[in-house]
């Protein structure tokens, strides 16, 4: 079979890959999934009821590309006053899921040789789509002891005249990190200076467990090189629905409305009218949901560090531990397979997120407290045998 050459150079999300190989291992053993991304809690009923509505009420035919008006305000409105800035509607385009917005940013913005900067260890599609669109990935590296922010004045140097796009993601995953005002003055200051545009993940705004959520875009002088990426599937635990937005200047948003009418038509109008409901509605089971994670957070954390060999840092915000595992003389890609097959622990290397994750593993804290305490047992049991 021939195909483009590009095709060569599309990577994978490999929580994925490792979720199909855990599930294969089910009829033999007892699995702990600690690997996939997403919230082990329902949808909110008050949200599936609204979308069983919009079916009932007829939302099941085209949508604007753009969006439902109403959704584009309503995102527009909450977004804004999340970050203490002022977004318009026609700023917002709704799209299925947030890799759209990565993949669509990337392909309106970045040429041939062009180069992004991309924090690594990261979310390994970054890398994978500015490899496909035939840019030049360049990795910011995220140390684990400045808490896995980076360096601005890292990021300084890397900045030349082919470079066209940064992107930063805070709350951070797989490490868990933060981003600091300060961090994202400077940011946005090198970006200004240099004539860079900005693509600011922030899908887990809503998960952060000390501070307030500090986002680029309160700088409003960086507003026309920005483009803020956010959604409903970590803070609604709506991974399923694959629903989701980016904000930018307005001629920006009407070429990305353009390129989704040229892919995907549109977002499905129902699960639209959901996130309406998700936005205005009670916030008791979100509130639930992230009090949970602070508990899952330091239990996973405090028991991990008492694993010969690990040192593990304690995530700010998003639910995910990323552990160094190098004392215990195993490699990591070696470790995270033992972890499967030997133990039924699913997780994840550090260098499925990059070459920086090299000695690191991901665990997603994404389950019980019950089935976390599982998991850290079996884990010491492997490390104490090697």
């Amino acid at each position: 079979m021939r195909l483009a050459n590009r095709m060569s150079r599309l990577g994978t999300e490999t929580a994925f890959d490792c979720l199909c190989r855990a599930k294969a291992l089910e009829c033999k053993m007892d699995v702990v999934h600690l690997e996939i991304g997403e919230p082990d809690f329902d949808t909110p009923k008050h949200i599936c009821e609204a979308a069983k509505k919009a079916i009932d009420e007829g939302y099941t035919h085209y949508g604007p590309s753009a969006g439902l008006p109403e959704l584009r305000e309503a995102v527009a409105s909450y977004a804004g006053k999340l970050r203490g800035v002022h977004f318009s509607p026609e700023q917002v385009v709704i799209t299925p899921g947030g890799k759209p917005v990565m993949a669509f940013a990337i392909m309106a913005l970045v040429e041939e040789g062009d180069e992004v900067i991309y924090p690594n260890p990261g979310f390994p599609i970054y890398e994978s789509m500015i490899d496909y669109m035939g840019g030049t990935a360049v990795p910011i590296r995220l140390l684990e002891e400045r808490n896995f922010r980076l360096d601005a004045e890292e990021l300084t140097s890397l900045v030349n005249p082919r470079t066209k796009l940064i992107i930063i993601n805070s709350p951070q995953n797989p490490t868990g990190g933060v981003l600091t005002r300060e961090d994202l003055r400077l940011i946005a200051e090198t970006a200004l200076e240099h004539d860079v545009w900005i693509l600011a993940d922030e899908i887990y705004s809503e998960i952060l467990y000390d501070d307030e959520f500090e986002s680029v875009s309160q700088f409003p002088e960086i507003h026309q090189r920005l483009i803020v990426l956010d959604g409903f599937s970590k803070t609604y635990a709506m991974t399923g629905w694959r629903i989701g937005y980016g904000i930018m200047p307005v001629q920006m948003a009407e070429k990305l409305a353009r390129i989704q009418t040229n892919t995907n038509s549109c977002t499905a109008t129902f699960t639209q009218r959901a996130c309406l409901e998700a936005l205005a509605g009670p916030r008791t089971e979100m509130e639930r949901m992230l009090a949970e994670f602070r508990k899952r957070r330091d239990f996973v954390v405090k028991g991990l560090s008492e694993i010969p060999g690990f040192r593990c840092e304690l995530p700010l915000g998003a639910f995910y531990a990323f552990p160094n595992v190098k004392s215990t003389g195993i490699d990591c890609d070696v470790l995270a397979r033992r972890l499967l097959e030997e133990k039924g622990v699913a997780c994840l290397a550090g260098t499925c997120f990059g070459k920086y994750g090299d000695g690191f593993l991901r665990l997603s804290y994404a389950n019980s407290i019950d089935n976390i305490a599982k998991a850290i047992e079996r884990i010491k049991e492997l490390v104490s045998k090697k």
